[in-house]
């Protein structure tokens, strides 16, 4: 049996695993690292595997039908999101049609919350695999003994959905979520089928790679898909000899890597595994370049220790400057947190990258300035102000639609025509256009004062801190341009 995993081609450059798929802005490209975790199980079972990212090889549908043919497969593993399900299923609907004998099996965020309704708007695909899908993949494959599998062996499978051959859908029980030290090194995988420099992040140094090194979040933030969906709330962690000899690999065998991004939920809510982590680094005299995704919660010890070891940049979402309305999103953090863990960084010369949102729940529009005013105080490196979107799964969503703020639940209408997630949300306060509006307004504000350009390319950066800001600088310039461009032209 040979299975075909296949990040599927896009009308343009769009991020799948990343928690807020839209059109690249400032290079940002992650990696398939779900597909590719489970690319590596079904690798260590013996199952023969083949990975293609048609969006970084640019391949358009019958570029992807032609890899099809030529690899043959029995099965086709590919994931669609919120976003992109509508254009994905016209996609997978076409690969079908070419050849009616593979299996097509989905999984991601969409399919996840939603199985029921992605079989039904979907009649190519067969099977969804809920939430993490390592070893489902390769249970299902192992259970046709050699031969495609049909109902019966699929009746006892955990975390699936699928349509009998009679047509019914059929919802088997959840599967228990993954022990992470029994996942192989994503880092091997992608050295075998994708090439590193396809991929980036606007703040990390290129090329870079994504590896995990924990699951699930316990926070409660009321705007989030992937606790709702991919990982669930259960915090589950890798061994640090694990995860540090994976880092180790890296460094050895892929030297050009210049930068490692960990993409857990929050990598620091264990904050006696971070230590003893960069412990493990500094005993072992590794000099790794690392980032990870934290909480303002994280203390000035920690945060140190982290320095030690090689902690370039910090991704945090700070999302609001009223503490009434991180509350009321369940953020869990305070605004002295975001401050004291602010001074920490600048002291301790740790890059921040800060997430800031509009339009949570309990915002207004003088709460939007507050935040604007807050994220000038706190002052972040690097920032994102974006919308609030409602994912389905997440606690927003079901605030959103219970209110009747909801614009929208038809899926093709979440990108707009350039490929950029719209505002879903009608407000009492600001219409979608407005809150698009006062977003574009932030984000200008911000990058291009005058003291902002004078910290970011004047003071103290490194040859590689320069390279890395002017090539997000200029992609983000370029696509403000265009955006001008493309409205005053529709007005």
């Amino acid at each position: 049996m040979k299975i075909l995993f296949l990040n599927l081609p896009y009308k343009f450059n769009i991020s799948r695993a990343s928690r807020w798929p839209e059109k690249t802005k400032s290079g940002t490209l992650y990696y398939p690292y779900w597909l590719a975790y489970c690319v590596g199980v079904c690798k260590e079972k013996g199952i023969e595997v083949n990975l293609i990212d048609c969006i970084t090889r640019n391949f358009t549908l019958d570029d992807t039908l032609n890899a099809i043919s030529s690899y043959g497969p029995d099965y086709i593993v590919c994931e669609t999101t919120t976003p992109t399900c509508s254009y994905d299923y016209i996609t997978i609907n076409e690969i079908k049609n070419k050849f009616p004998n593979i299996k097509i099996i989905c999984g991601g965020t969409h399919p996840t919350i939603l199985p029921e309704e992605v079989l039904n708007k979907c009649k190519g695909i067969d099977i969804v695999v809920r939430q993490e899908y390592d070893f489902t993949v390769p249970e299902i494959i192992q259970a046709g003994n050699g031969h495609i599998v049909d109902d019966n062996h699929l009746k006892d499978i955990e975390g699936i959905s699928y349509r009998t051959s009679e047509g019914s859908i059929v919802h088997n029980i959840d599967r228990p979520l993954v022990d992470l030290d029994k996942l192989p090194w994503v880092s091997k995988v992608y050295e075998e089928f994708l090439n590193y420099d396809d991929y980036a992040y606007a703040f990390a140094q290129k090329p870079m790679i994504q590896i995990i090194s924990s699951r699930g979040c316990p926070n409660k933030c009321n705007f989030c898909s992937y606790p709702s969906t991919m990982g669930g709330r259960l915090y589950r962690l890798r061994s640090v000899d694990d995860l540090v000899d994976e880092i180790e690999y890296i460094l050895k065998e892929i030297p050009e890597i210049k930068e490692i991004f960990i993409e857990d939920d929050t990598f620091t809510v264990n904050k006696k595994r971070i230590m003893d982590f960069c412990d493990e680094i500094i005993k072992r005299n590794l000099k790794p370049v690392w980032s990870c995704n934290t909480r303002v919660d994280l203390d000035y010890e920690t945060m140190a220790k982290m320095k030690q070891a090689g902690c370039r940049l910090l991704v945090c979402g700070y999302e609001s400057g009223n503490q009434e309305v991180l509350d009321k999103t369940k953020k869990g953090i305070t605004l002295e947190q975001s401050r004291n863990f602010a001074k920490a960084a600048h002291k301790l010369d740790i890059k921040v990258f800060g997430c800031f949102m509009i339009g949570l729940t309990g915002d207004n529009l003088e709460t939007i300035n507050q935040t604007y005013e807050f994220a000038k105080e706190v002052y972040p490196d690097m920032c994102f102000f974006q919308q609030a979107v409602p994912f389905p799964g997440t606690e927003f969503y079901n605030w959103a639609k219970n209110n009747g703020y909801l614009i929208t639940e038809d899926y093709s209408k979440w990108l707009n025509e350039d490929g950029y997630l719209n505002c879903l949300v009608d407000y009492p306060y600001a219409s979608p256009k407005e809150i698009e509006k006062i977003r574009d307004n932030l984000m200008s504000k911000y990058y291009f004062s005058f003291a902002y350009i004078f910290k970011t390319f004047i003071a103290n950066l490194t040859w590689e801190e320069l390279k890395r800001n002017v090539r997000g600088g200029s992609q983000y310039i370029s696509f403000r341009i265009k955006k001008t461009l493309h409205k005053s032209n529709n007005e």
